[in-house]
Protein backbone atom coordinates (compact mmCIF):
# COMPACT_ATOMS: atom_id res chain seq x y z
CA UNK A 1 0.00 0.00 0.00
CA UNK A 2 1.34 3.63 -0.66
CA UNK A 3 1.30 5.81 1.83
CA UNK A 4 -1.48 8.95 0.33
CA UNK A 5 -1.61 12.30 1.68
CA UNK A 6 -4.85 13.90 2.95
CA UNK A 7 -6.46 15.65 0.61
CA UNK A 8 -8.54 19.24 2.13
CA UNK A 9 -11.63 16.95 1.66
CA UNK A 10 -10.13 13.81 3.51
CA UNK A 11 -8.84 16.50 6.49
CA UNK A 12 -12.58 17.66 6.88
CA UNK A 13 -13.71 14.20 7.18
CA UNK A 14 -11.31 14.03 9.66
CA UNK A 15 -12.42 16.67 11.67
CA UNK A 16 -15.91 15.84 11.19
CA UNK A 17 -15.45 12.82 12.76
CA UNK A 18 -13.25 14.42 15.87
CA UNK A 19 -15.88 16.82 16.69
CA UNK A 20 -18.81 14.45 16.72
CA UNK A 21 -16.49 12.30 18.96
CA UNK A 22 -15.47 15.24 21.28
CA UNK A 23 -19.34 16.52 21.26
CA UNK A 24 -21.09 12.39 21.48
CA UNK A 25 -23.09 13.67 18.81
CA UNK A 26 -24.37 10.95 16.13
CA UNK A 27 -23.51 11.30 12.34
CA UNK A 28 -26.74 10.21 10.32
CA UNK A 29 -24.76 10.16 7.04
CA UNK A 30 -20.92 9.81 6.61
CA UNK A 31 -19.44 13.57 6.72
CA UNK A 32 -17.86 13.52 3.22
CA UNK A 33 -17.34 11.31 0.27
CA UNK A 34 -16.74 7.95 1.15
CA UNK A 35 -13.20 6.22 1.20
CA UNK A 36 -13.09 3.81 -2.02
CA UNK A 37 -9.77 2.06 -0.47
CA UNK A 38 -7.59 1.76 2.46
CA UNK A 39 -4.74 4.20 0.69
CA UNK A 40 -7.99 6.96 1.22
CA UNK A 41 -8.92 5.68 4.73
CA UNK A 42 -5.70 5.92 6.16
CA UNK A 43 -5.10 9.25 4.98
CA UNK A 44 -8.32 9.88 6.88
CA UNK A 45 -7.10 8.23 9.66
CA UNK A 46 -3.52 9.43 9.85
CA UNK A 47 -5.01 13.40 9.74
CA UNK A 48 -7.00 12.05 12.57
CA UNK A 49 -4.89 11.07 14.89
CA UNK A 50 -2.67 13.90 14.18
CA UNK A 51 -5.35 16.62 14.64
CA UNK A 52 -6.66 14.57 17.38
CA UNK A 53 -2.52 15.15 19.64
CA UNK A 54 -3.19 12.60 21.89
CA UNK A 55 -0.27 9.64 22.37
CA UNK A 56 -1.22 6.39 20.70
CA UNK A 57 -0.86 3.40 23.18
CA UNK A 58 -2.01 0.60 20.78
CA UNK A 59 -3.63 -0.53 17.49
CA UNK A 60 -7.03 -3.03 16.80
CA UNK A 61 -6.59 -5.19 13.97
CA UNK A 62 -9.85 -6.09 12.16
CA UNK A 63 -10.68 -8.89 9.50
CA UNK A 64 -11.60 -7.79 6.19
CA UNK A 65 -14.72 -10.13 5.05
CA UNK A 66 -13.45 -12.81 2.58
CA UNK A 67 -15.53 -11.34 -0.34
CA UNK A 68 -14.04 -7.98 0.03
CA UNK A 69 -10.02 -9.15 -0.19
CA UNK A 70 -9.01 -9.20 -3.63
CA UNK A 71 -11.08 -5.61 -3.99
CA UNK A 72 -8.99 -4.25 -1.12
CA UNK A 73 -5.72 -5.58 -1.44
CA UNK A 74 -5.59 -7.45 1.82
CA UNK A 75 -7.23 -9.37 4.70
CA UNK A 76 -7.27 -7.18 7.53
CA UNK A 77 -7.25 -2.97 8.70
CA UNK A 78 -5.52 -1.39 11.76
CA UNK A 79 -6.86 1.76 13.87
CA UNK A 80 -5.18 3.29 17.22
CA UNK A 81 -6.08 3.00 20.29
CA UNK A 82 -5.17 6.35 22.56
CA UNK A 83 -3.38 5.54 25.95
CA UNK A 84 -5.60 7.49 27.51
CA UNK A 85 -8.27 4.83 26.50
CA UNK A 86 -6.63 1.96 27.66
CA UNK A 87 -7.28 0.80 31.11
CA UNK A 88 -5.64 -2.06 33.20
CA UNK A 89 -8.49 -4.44 34.39
CA UNK A 90 -5.70 -7.01 35.41
CA UNK A 91 -6.98 -7.42 39.25
CA UNK A 92 -10.07 -8.36 38.26
CA UNK A 93 -11.92 -4.59 38.72
CA UNK A 94 -14.52 -4.14 36.37
CA UNK A 95 -13.77 -0.61 34.49
CA UNK A 96 -16.52 1.66 32.81
CA UNK A 97 -15.82 1.55 29.25
CA UNK A 98 -18.18 4.75 27.12
CA UNK A 99 -19.39 4.28 23.85
CA UNK A 100 -21.40 6.40 21.63
CA UNK A 101 -24.69 5.40 22.22
CA UNK A 102 -26.36 7.22 19.44
CA UNK A 103 -24.20 6.02 16.79
CA UNK A 104 -22.22 1.88 16.41
CA UNK A 105 -21.42 -0.06 20.01
CA UNK A 106 -19.66 -3.35 20.21
CA UNK A 107 -17.29 -5.13 22.31
CA UNK A 108 -15.38 -7.98 21.35
CA UNK A 109 -13.25 -10.66 23.22
CA UNK A 110 -9.49 -10.27 21.84
CA UNK A 111 -6.16 -11.53 22.65
CA UNK A 112 -3.89 -8.43 23.54
CA UNK A 113 0.01 -8.72 21.97
CA UNK A 114 2.22 -6.24 23.49
CA UNK A 115 5.15 -5.17 21.65
CA UNK A 116 8.59 -4.98 23.04
CA UNK A 117 11.64 -3.82 20.57
CA UNK A 118 10.91 -4.31 17.37
CA UNK A 119 13.56 -2.49 15.75
CA UNK A 120 14.20 -2.61 12.19
CA UNK A 121 14.77 -6.03 11.20
CA UNK A 122 12.17 -8.10 8.99
CA UNK A 123 10.17 -10.48 10.35
CA UNK A 124 7.58 -13.84 9.36
CA UNK A 125 4.96 -15.36 10.83
CA UNK A 126 7.62 -17.52 12.93
CA UNK A 127 9.99 -15.09 14.20
CA UNK A 128 7.33 -12.14 15.08
CA UNK A 129 7.07 -13.80 18.17
CA UNK A 130 10.77 -12.43 19.01
CA UNK A 131 8.60 -8.95 19.29
CA UNK A 132 6.29 -9.68 21.78
CA UNK A 133 6.86 -9.18 25.38
CA UNK A 134 3.65 -10.03 26.93
CA UNK A 135 0.49 -11.49 25.96
CA UNK A 136 -2.92 -10.67 27.83
CA UNK A 137 -6.72 -11.27 27.80
CA UNK A 138 -9.07 -8.36 26.94
CA UNK A 139 -11.62 -6.73 25.60
CA UNK A 140 -12.27 -4.32 22.75
CA UNK A 141 -14.68 -1.33 22.33
CA UNK A 142 -15.72 -0.48 18.92
CA UNK A 143 -17.83 2.48 18.84
CA UNK A 144 -18.03 5.15 16.50
CA UNK A 145 -20.39 8.41 16.20
CA UNK A 146 -21.30 7.35 12.45
CA UNK A 147 -23.71 3.99 12.85
CA UNK A 148 -23.14 2.74 9.61
CA UNK A 149 -19.79 2.53 10.18
CA UNK A 150 -19.12 -1.05 9.33
CA UNK A 151 -21.94 -1.40 6.90
CA UNK A 152 -20.48 0.29 3.94
CA UNK A 153 -17.06 -1.88 4.00
CA UNK A 154 -13.64 -1.67 5.45
CA UNK A 155 -12.64 1.96 3.83
CA UNK A 156 -15.08 3.27 5.85
CA UNK A 157 -14.51 1.39 8.70
CA UNK A 158 -11.01 2.19 8.52
CA UNK A 159 -11.22 5.97 8.10
CA UNK A 160 -12.42 6.48 11.64
CA UNK A 161 -10.02 4.96 13.82
CA UNK A 162 -11.03 1.70 12.54
CA UNK A 163 -14.20 1.79 14.92
CA UNK A 164 -12.08 2.00 18.24
CA UNK A 165 -13.17 3.34 21.61
CA UNK A 166 -11.26 1.65 24.10
CA UNK A 167 -9.24 -1.39 25.39
CA UNK A 168 -9.73 -3.33 28.18
CA UNK A 169 -6.30 -5.22 29.29
CA UNK A 170 -7.33 -8.53 31.18
CA UNK A 171 -5.11 -10.96 33.05
CA UNK A 172 -1.55 -12.35 31.78
CA UNK A 173 -1.45 -15.81 29.43
CA UNK A 174 1.02 -17.47 31.46
CA UNK A 175 3.98 -19.17 29.93
CA UNK A 176 2.62 -18.07 25.83
CA UNK A 177 5.52 -18.92 24.19
CA UNK A 178 4.20 -22.36 25.11
CA UNK A 179 0.44 -22.17 25.08
CA UNK A 180 -1.98 -23.41 22.05
CA UNK A 181 -3.20 -20.13 21.85
CA UNK A 182 -5.16 -21.07 18.92
CA UNK A 183 -6.85 -24.01 20.46
CA UNK A 184 -8.13 -21.66 23.81
CA UNK A 185 -11.64 -21.56 24.07
CA UNK A 186 -12.96 -18.71 24.35
CA UNK A 187 -16.58 -17.60 25.20
CA UNK A 188 -18.37 -14.14 25.48
CA UNK A 189 -21.61 -12.94 27.54
CA UNK A 190 -23.53 -9.47 27.79
CA UNK A 191 -25.32 -9.41 31.14
CA UNK A 192 -24.49 -13.12 32.15
CA UNK A 193 -25.80 -14.69 28.86
CA UNK A 194 -23.92 -16.08 26.64
CA UNK A 195 -23.77 -15.06 23.05
CA UNK A 196 -21.09 -16.41 21.41
CA UNK A 197 -18.29 -18.93 21.92
CA UNK A 198 -14.84 -19.74 19.78
CA UNK A 199 -11.23 -20.73 19.45
CA UNK A 200 -8.52 -18.45 17.81
CA UNK A 201 -8.45 -21.16 14.62
CA UNK A 202 -11.41 -18.55 13.14
CA UNK A 203 -8.66 -15.91 12.85
CA UNK A 204 -6.58 -16.42 9.66
CA UNK A 205 -3.04 -17.13 10.86
CA UNK A 206 -4.00 -16.05 15.08
CA UNK A 207 -3.03 -13.16 16.84
CA UNK A 208 0.71 -13.10 15.67
CA UNK A 209 -0.50 -13.02 11.96
CA UNK A 210 -2.16 -9.88 13.17
CA UNK A 211 1.38 -8.69 15.17
CA UNK A 212 2.82 -9.40 11.73
CA UNK A 213 0.39 -7.43 9.64
CA UNK A 214 0.55 -4.08 11.79
CA UNK A 215 4.45 -4.35 11.78
CA UNK A 216 4.18 -4.30 7.95
CA UNK A 217 1.37 -1.62 7.50
CA UNK A 218 2.72 0.88 10.16
CA UNK A 219 6.18 0.53 8.55
CA UNK A 220 4.53 1.24 5.00
CA UNK A 221 3.00 4.11 6.72
CA UNK A 222 5.83 5.70 8.32
CA UNK A 223 4.42 5.15 12.14
CA UNK A 224 7.24 3.85 14.29
CA UNK A 225 5.91 1.55 16.75
CA UNK A 226 7.58 1.86 20.74
CA UNK A 227 8.36 -0.83 22.91
CA UNK A 228 4.78 -1.08 24.99
CA UNK A 229 2.46 -0.86 21.83
CA UNK A 230 -0.04 -3.18 22.66
CA UNK A 231 -2.05 -5.30 19.46
CA UNK A 232 -6.06 -6.17 19.91
CA UNK A 233 -5.51 -8.75 17.50
CA UNK A 234 -9.08 -9.61 16.31
CA UNK A 235 -12.54 -10.46 17.17
CA UNK A 236 -12.58 -14.26 18.20
CA UNK A 237 -15.84 -14.70 18.84
CA UNK A 238 -17.48 -11.74 16.74
CA UNK A 239 -18.55 -8.42 16.71
CA UNK A 240 -21.02 -8.16 19.83
CA UNK A 241 -23.05 -5.13 19.59
CA UNK A 242 -23.73 -3.43 23.04
CA UNK A 243 -26.13 -0.71 24.73
CA UNK A 244 -24.72 1.75 27.35
CA UNK A 245 -25.83 0.03 31.01
CA UNK A 246 -25.15 -3.64 29.70
CA UNK A 247 -22.02 -5.63 31.45
CA UNK A 248 -19.32 -7.51 29.40
CA UNK A 249 -17.17 -10.21 29.83
CA UNK A 250 -15.38 -12.54 28.23
CA UNK A 251 -14.01 -16.04 29.36
CA UNK A 252 -10.60 -17.80 27.87
CA UNK A 253 -9.79 -21.35 28.77
CA UNK A 254 -12.94 -21.61 30.90
CA UNK A 255 -10.72 -19.42 33.66
CA UNK A 256 -9.58 -16.19 32.70
CA UNK A 257 -11.90 -13.97 33.02
CA UNK A 258 -12.26 -9.86 31.73
CA UNK A 259 -15.00 -7.81 32.31
CA UNK A 260 -16.60 -4.36 32.09
CA UNK A 261 -19.26 -2.32 32.20
CA UNK A 262 -20.71 -0.27 28.92
CA UNK A 263 -21.71 3.78 29.68
CA UNK A 264 -23.07 6.80 27.50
Amino acid sequence: MTKMLATSEQQAIAKAFLAARAAKTPLTDYPGAMPQGLAEAYAIQDSAIAFDGRPVGGWKVGRIADELVARFGGHRIAGPIFANEIVDAADGAVPAMPVYGGGFAAAEAEVLLRFGDVGTREYDIASVRDAIDEIRTGIEIASSPFPGINKHGPAVTASDYGNNKGLVLGPRIADWQDADLIAMPVEFRIDGERIGAATMETMLDGPFGSALFLIRALRARGIAIPPGTWVSAGAITGVHEIRPGQDAEALFDGKIRVSCKITG
